[in-house]
């Protein structure tokens, strides 16, 4: 017999919360016997657990670097690095890596002599800067010849790893795959060895790589550029001004020297965390894994960013006029993760945005049908540090972002006078708890969770202490800090609005070329 929709919801809920409550009791106790910790001399935190259900592993190595770490100058260095993590090192990726060093070097003059008579502003030579370039290139050439092209993933996709990957946010670096138990030693020399010995080899062909991503990404994408304008006038101080793939001015100008000083300075071990899951044990592999991670070179811990945005007093805009599709950013000034409302954030963005039911949803596109896609989102575009509570919508065709903003903030002035449903707090307390249980589901999921937790809290265990957190959300704090957060003077909003292709270029500078 099939049950009406609301008592067939009601049960779900019950049987869901009765299985969370289970899960967490077995899981907790699980978790504390089956892991371990342990802090190597050089300060690199490991971490151990034992889940042997298939013979594989998963790992997640995780350094406390990302966008907002490059120098200045230097922006999209971090991300540069992420690349320069697969092209191998002394052992992989060369055939003879004492000549290979000696024409790196040499690359490295030549292209010093082309930059420094590229950034002449007076007096530059313009048949120097061509011969220059020449040598530049044919250092490259010379190098080249002692690559042997993709080694390193090779090497780890031939013994069985999937899910290679790497990702660089505007707060960390991290690393990922799955593979085999028995090739866990093989893993461990290869991702310590790339930890410590990383060889800037192919930098300058990889760096004109990231400047194409960025092209794509952002100079060519109406959402990218509105995104890049939007945070750059949202802050004026931290370094989540600044786009993570870097400014093309900075990014064309990184060199491989400058990408050595950053892996000096970050890709230290007392600023990384590895977590491994699956099928291993911690009294067998710690040991090797001490022989492997352990040999990484110890540094002094990079000093912590000093940098604080300051309060916003007055609201701001960017409107754009493109020949695209229009849309609607806005974003208001949040507290960073350790903030004791952190979790009424992530109420507030469930109310907001959590599928077909939410406020947002309901009320721009299945009711007014004014909107294709409206939501909400938190900690953006990061949470280290203080970060921004985010409404994007796509307008239908006939309407406005103008009447976008005006839609959502009828929205927010609802949350802010009005208290949410029960139904509504419970639900998000329920979605909240069956994620985090779904993202400890497999060994990869795991290990992201145990690596961010120790290196964000210095406990992997503070991932439980987050139920509590959510459980504690009540309506009254979700009213507070709406009236807190949602402010006029607090806000930053962008609009992309459409221009015909003409009219956009005939107000070019100088006409259309």
């Amino acid at each position: 017999m099939k049950l009406p929709a609301k008592v067939s919801s009601v049960l779900g809920l019950a049987v869901l919360l009765a299985s969370f409550g289970v899960a967490r009791g077995q899981d907790l106790a699980s978790f504390e016997k089956r892991t371990t910790v342990k802090v190597l001399p050089n300060g690199l935190t490991v971490i151990v657990c034992e889940r042997p259900e298939a013979p594989v592993f998963s790992y997640f190595t995780i350094v406390d670097a990302g966008d907002a770490n490059d120098p200045d100058g230097q922006s999209g260095l971090a991300h540069m690095f992420e690349h320069l993590a697969f092209k191998g090192t002394k052992d992989i990726g060369t055939t003879n890596y004492p000549e290979e060093k000696v024409a790196l070097q040499k690359v490295e003059a030549a292209y010093a002599a082309y930059d420094a008579e590229f950034r002449k502003r007076v007096g530059q030579d313009p048949a120097r800067l061509k011969q220059l370039h020449a040598d530049f290139v044919a250092a490259q050439a010379a190098a080249q010849k002692y690559v042997i092209p993709n080694e390193f993933t090779e090497i780890a996709e031939d013994n069985g790893a999937t899910g290679l990957n790497a990702e660089t946010s505007l707060d960390a670096t991290q690393y990922y795959w799955s593979m085999p138990s028995n090739r866990l030693e093989l893993w461990a020399y290869l991702e310590s060895d790339r930890i410590a010995n990383p060889i800037p080899r192919e930098f300058y062909k990889e760096r004109s790589v990231v400047m194409e991503e960025r092209r794509m990404r952002v100079d060519s994408n109406p959402i990218g550029k509105m995104v890049e304008q939007f945070l750059a006038a949202a802050y004026v101080a931290h370094p989540y001004h600044r786009p993570g793939v870097g400014w093309e001015s900075e990014l064309s100008q990184i060199t491989a020297t400058e990408a050595d000083t950053f892996h000096k300075t970050y890709y230290v071990p007392s600023n990384i965390v590895v977590a491994v899951v699956g099928d291993v044990k911690a009294a067998e592999v710690m040991p090797m894994l001490e022989k492997y991670f352990g040999r990484i070179p110890a540094g002094p811990k990079p000093e912590e960013m000093t940098t604080v945005e300051p309060p916003q007093t007055a609201e701001k805009s960017v409107i754009l006029r493109e020949p695209t599709q229009p849309l609607y950013l806005e974003g208001y000034h949040r507290p960073d993760y350790r903030d004791p409302d952190d979790a009424v954030y992530d109420a507030i963005q469930d109310i907001f945005s959590n599928g077909r039911t939410s406020r947002l949803y309901r009320s721009l596109v299945r009711d007014q049908q004014i909107a294709a896609e409206a939501e909400g989102f938190s900690g953006f575009p990061g949470n280290k540090y203080p970060g921004l509570f985010a409404f994007f919508a796509v307008p239908n065709q006939g309407h406005t972002p103008a009447e976008m903003r005006a839609a959502i903030h009828k929205e927010i002035d609802k949350l802010k006078t009005t208290d949410v449903s029960d139904e509504e707090l419970a639900m998000f307390k329920t979605r909240a708890r069956a994620d985090l249980l779904r993202g400890l589901g497999d060994n990869q999921g795991l290990a992201t969770q145990l690596a961010l937790y120790q290196l964000r809290y210095g406990n992997w265990q503070e991932l439980f202490n987050q139920l509590k957190r959510i459980d504690a959300v009540t309506k009254a704090d979700i009213r507070r800090v709406a009236n807190k957060t949602f402010v006029a003077s607090n806000r930053t909003y962008a609009e992309v609005n459409f221009e015909a292709p003409q009219q956009a270029a005939t107000q070019q500078p100088g006409g259309a070329k």
